[in-house]
């Protein structure tokens, strides 16, 4: 624990730094740990349980008057009406996890009368520490971070997530994601939402950008961006997000960049956005799949031909 820490953020760490412990010994015998599946390609491990409930210990232990929201147990323990809240997600990136896949973080925030004002991330597999406090800026292993300085969408890499849920709609992400990624220097899509923050407010990438997040997916890591002097809202760029299942990130330039291309998507639209995107949907959508794959097989034949 670092004495330059608001005590409430050296606290978490504490939390964090007991889950990271919990998850990297279950990582080294992935094959071996439980896996159950709270609906459709969502996944829930005993990992996820056990890092969850070293987590509440902790910050009930110091704080024993405070509330909890947390991924696997929801508002079950702590406090049911105090004005601080822990929200917490023990395991960021479960699918990853069980695959063996090295990306997925604890994270942690502290909302104070419904504000975020602490924040901690651990990514466990790298021992990369990211921590931020309200006024005080963020940190990664106690060195000071800043989002990214790029001011262009054209020449910055951003960080996405997949629909992945029965219900999602599939054909509105694919023509999304087309329009972000024909103006970007890369689409990435790393698979832990609070770690994808934490890499905005590190400048590794210039924004963000997902829908159907909950609360604990987003809250620490939304902190760590503002305090790192980037922006978060939702698709429309206003900065009501942390219940709106849409989020996204950015520094301030790439920020405005983003927002005026995924309006549109946001299910704060207006109505005449929207109903231009379900007519762009209808006629469009299925003729450039088609062209795509038209061009991809011509590609494929051209390669057989040259091979024999």
């Amino acid at each position: 624990m670092s004495l330059n820490l608001h005590p409430m953020v050296n606290v978490a760490v504490k939390a964090a730094r007991a889950a990271g412990s919990i998850i990297n010994r279950a990582a080294l015998d992935i094959e071996s740990v439980r896996v159950s599946q709270k609906k459709a390609n969502d996944f829930v491990t005993e990992v996820d349980h056990a890092a969850e409930q070293a987590i509440i210990e902790t910050l009930l232990t110091a704080y024993p008057g405070h509330g909890i929201w947390a991924e696997e147990s929801g508002r079950e323990h702590g406090a049911q009406h105090s004005e601080f809240v822990w929200i917490i997600d023990p395991l960021d990136g479960t699918t990853n996890f069980i695959h063996g896949l090295p990306v997925y973080c604890v994270s942690i925030a502290l909302a104070v009368r419904g504000k975020v004002e602490q924040a901690v991330v651990l990514d466990p597999t790298r021992n990369d520490l990211f921590t931020a406090t309200k006024g005080r800026g963020a940190f990664l292993n106690d060195r000071r971070i800043r989002v990214s300085k790029r001011i262009q969408l054209k020449d910055s890499l951003i960080s996405t997530g997949f629909p992945f849920r029965p219900g999602d709609n599939f054909a509105n992400y694919l023509t999304m994601m087309g329009d972000v990624m024909q103006r970007t220097a890369g689409l990435r899509r790393p698979g832990a939402a609070a770690l994808d923050l934490a890499y905005v407010a590190a400048g590794y990438t210039e924004g963000f950008f997902e829908t159907g997040l909950q609360p604990w997916d987003v809250a620490a890591g939304s902190l760590l961006v503002t305090e790192a002097g980037g922006l978060v809202g939702n698709f429309t760029g206003e900065a009501e997000f942390l219940e709106q299942q849409e989020c996204m990130a950015g520094n301030p330039r790439v920020y405005g960049q983003l927002a005026s291309i995924l309006g549109k998507y946001s299910k704060f639209a207006s109505a005449g956005e929207k109903a231009a995107l379900r007519q762009r949907g209808t006629t469009s959508a299925p003729a450039d799949l088609a062209d795509a794959a038209s061009d991809a097989a011509e590609d494929a034949d051209g390669a057989n031909d040259a091979a024999q």
